[in-house]
């Protein structure tokens, strides 16, 4: 079986990167591949690639907003991710969460800080751009608020989470569910059947 690099670029801030990481433990379990996460600041990538989320560039097409609420309800329902609800402080600026990412993995808590902020914002709604907010949830999780708060404030954290970033415009990507299955690149929840197929394929 031939190994390929398969990557997902996540922000907190989006609701459909965390419906994605709700599914890929079964690709991974169908597929033998490991997804790597890719810390990236979704504000940042829209500015590089001239981007605006959905909810800016949708808010005068009440159509596409109800279609789009409908296709997200349909893949919650698919996927059994009852937990899910929509924040009400949404948007929330992630920066401070983005750089605790970084942090975490260099302190060795990466998987269990991930899981913990994403159920934070997208299962119990919390201001998740509140530092005592933060704080709270990260200590209920049984994790070092303290020393995530300092080595995410470390200057070596803060420039590697724009270079992944900037990385990540200069591969193409423009917003977040993003996908790379080596340098094939693949956008939205709605493209994780191809990345399986192309997984398989590439492996195969």
């Amino acid at each position: 079986m031939n190994d390929v690099t398969v990557q997902f670029l996540f922000d907190f801030g989006s609701p459909n990167a965390y419906l994605s990481h709700k599914v890929l433990p079964a690709i991974e379990a169908r597929t033998g591949a490991t997804f790597e996460y890719v810390p990236v600041l979704l504000g940042g990538l829209f500015k590089l690639a001239n981007n605006r989320s959905p909810a800016e560039s949708n808010a005068g097409i009440p159509t596409k907003r109800a279609y789009e609420q409908r296709e997200m309800d349909r893949f919650v329902q698919r996927h059994g991710l009852s937990k899910f609800t929509h924040n009400p402080h949404f948007p929330v600026n992630t920066l401070a969460l983005m750089r605790g990412a970084v942090a975490a993995r260099r302190l060795g808590c990466f998987e269990p800080y991930v899981d913990a902020v994403y159920a934070s914002m997208w299962e119990r709604g919390k201001k998740m751009d509140d530092p005592q907010v933060i704080a709270a949830e990260l200590h209920q999780a049984g994790l070092d608020p303290a020393a995530l708060l300092a080595a995410s404030q470390e200057l070596e954290v803060k420039n590697a989470l724009l270079q992944s970033t900037q990385d990540a415009f200069a591969r193409g990507a423009f917003g977040s569910p993003i996908f790379f299955v080596g340098d094939e690149m693949f956008f939205g929840k709605d493209r994780l059947r191809e990345v399986e197929e192309e997984i398989v394929r590439a492996r195969g």
